[in-house]
């Protein structure tokens, strides 16, 4: 694992970084931590490490979506520190849960993606609006049916998921990138992730982090890159 400090309050960890990198971030709370993502086998040894050093316990851990490589550690985690809250979307929890079954209020276009059988249930199932600590849940469909992104609301760091990658070239969730085409590769519907990546733009965060590649700050001006790239060209 690799360990980044990112801001006063955030701290990436990051699961084979030169091959295929895989991100959760630890936020530091008053209570203690929360852990948003869990990469796809458990990051439990160095949640705990680092918990040790700031002298704080793990309370909870928060998902954006249901793909294995962000849900595959709970596991672990659960484990490890008994009685930690585990979030994500009510949406994506039917995921979860096995049920890739589209509501018809939905593109009808197929979820894609790796997921990972568990043997565990979500102890809270998360609505636009919500908060977790601090972070506030972002409604961000299009990678998944039902993916959330999370805001800081001290400091207005963003915790994107598979909303964008940073990996290979900053992109929209669905906008192939050679470098790193997996995200691409497992996105439900590209119509909507990229409306919700304008969403996320209109938040004017102050620090972009996303499930597979470098954390950004001010990342405005690349976020509006990525939007366009990903934009259609008008029909002639």
């Amino acid at each position: 694992m690799r360990i980044k400090e990112l801001s006063a309050h955030l701290t990436q960890i990051t699961k084979w970084a030169v091959v295929f990198p895989m991100n959760c971030y630890l936020v530091q709370e008053e209570d203690g931590l929360t852990l948003v993502d869990s990469t796809i086998s458990s990051p439990a040894d160095d949640v705990a490490a680092l918990a040790k050093r700031l002298g704080k316990e793990l309370r909870r851990v928060a998902l954006t979506h249901a793909h294995g490589d962000h849900a595959g550690g709970v596991a672990g985690l659960r484990t490890m520190f008994r009685g930690v809250e585990v979030s994500i979307s009510e949406r994506d929890g039917r995921i979860l849960a096995g049920d890739k079954a589209l509501l018809p209020t939905e593109p009808q276009t197929p979820v894609k993606g790796s997921f990972v059988k568990v043997d565990w249930k979500p102890d809270r199932l998360l609505k636009p609006g919500d908060r977790v600590g601090s972070l506030e849940v972002v409604a961000s469909p299009g990678h998944t049916p039902g993916h959330i992104a999370f805001l800081d609301v001290r400091d207005r760091a963003l915790i994107a998921g598979d909303a964008l990658q940073t990996r290979g070239g900053i992109a929209v969730s669905g906008d192939l990138r050679l470098l790193f085409p997996f995200v691409a590769m497992a996105t439900w519907n590209k119509p909507s992730a990229l409306a919700s990546a304008v969403a996320l733009r209109a938040l004017n965060p102050s620090l972009l982090a996303t499930g597979h590649g470098e954390a950004l700050t001010n990342p405005g001006t690349a976020m509006d890159r990525a939007i366009e790239s990903a934009t259609p060209p008008p029909p002639r």
